[in-house]
């Protein structure tokens, strides 16, 4: 199934130059939504070599779905060209994902948005506001706090915790990179920013307002070493790393003089029982 559709998305897109779109380029785009919604298909996935890559026809298909769609009025109360409140005006291939209660995924009211092509795995729990982008997959019993986002092609694994304004960043261009990959029993406090294709493994623990980024070097005073990103490889967090906001001294004269600081995150401790205890309030939230 998913080899005819990669066909029909690379048939698409090879098109890109010559207009009419095909006749069954919305078809196509439909198609390629609804698999992702069910989890069926990823834009990212992780290998037998435990390295995520992204899945490129996947994301040629979500970028062709914006070059098929037209802008229309998608207001929720009505036609906005006649001064309704909350006008919205989108791509007609990419609308709000209607969700049903068999879904099982519990939206709390006030202002949150899941776009079409997004996944949400069963005992999802959504607070609002919150926004989840279309190609982002979310696992099974994660909680997405208020305020926080799940950029495109983003891959959130279960039982992650994402706090009050995290932002896991997205990515559609380059069609090989790698998005934003948080894995399995993560806690990513308020704040924080994941951003640039960053891996952070399982159970490991962002401390409120971390920022990684793919320029970020993590200082690890456990096992003295510094985690960076290379030419081949995105920055990584290691698995069960506790990472604190922390700062490292400028070294050139002026700057030491007038005693300046860079931020930088520190792991500090590898998550354990006391940690575990720490983050146990979430179960009671659900």
């Amino acid at each position: 199934m998913s080899a005819v559709l990669e066909a029909r998305i690379e048939a698409l897109w090879s098109k890109a130059a010559h207009l009419p779109e095909p006749a069954d380029a919305e078809e196509t785009i439909g198609e390629l939504l609804s698999a992702l919604e069910a989890g069926t298909l990823r834009a990212a996935t992780r290998e037998a070599d435990g390295v995520w890559r992204a899945v490129p026809w996947v994301k040629r298909g979500i970028l062709a779905g914006f070059r098929v769609g037209r802008v229309i009025d998608q207001s929720p109360f009505g036609d906005a060209s006649v001064g309704k409140p909350f006008a919205f005006f989108d791509k007609h291939t990419y609308p709000t994902r209607p969700l049903t209660l068999a879904d099982g995924v519990r939206v709390v009211p006030g202002g949150t948005t899941v776009r079409r092509g997004a996944h949400l795995a069963r005992s999802v729990v959504v607070m609002p506001p919150a926004f989840v982008n279309v190609g982002a997959w979310v696992g099974e019993g994660t909680m997405i706090d208020s305020h926080a986002l799940v950029g495109s092609c983003a891959q959130v694994g279960a039982r992650v915790h994402l706090s009050a304004a995290a932002q896991v960043g997205g990515v559609l261009e380059p069609v090989n990179a790698a998005p934003v990959i948080i894995e399995d029993d993560v806690v990513v406090g308020g704040g924080c920013g994941v951003y640039e294709g960053t891996v952070v493994r399982q159970r490991a623990v962002l401390g409120s307002g971390v920022i990684l980024t793919r320029g970020t070097p993590v200082y690890d005073l456990v096992r003295e070493t510094v985690h960076r990103a290379s030419a081949d490889a995105p920055l990584e967090i290691p698995e069960g790393a506790v990472v604190v906001p922390g700062s490292r001294a400028v070294r050139s004269a002026w700057g030491a003089s007038e005693g300046l600081a860079l931020q930088t995150p520190v792991i500090v401790k590898y998550r354990d029982e006391k940690t575990d205890l720490s983050t146990a309030l979430e179960a009671w939230l659900r």
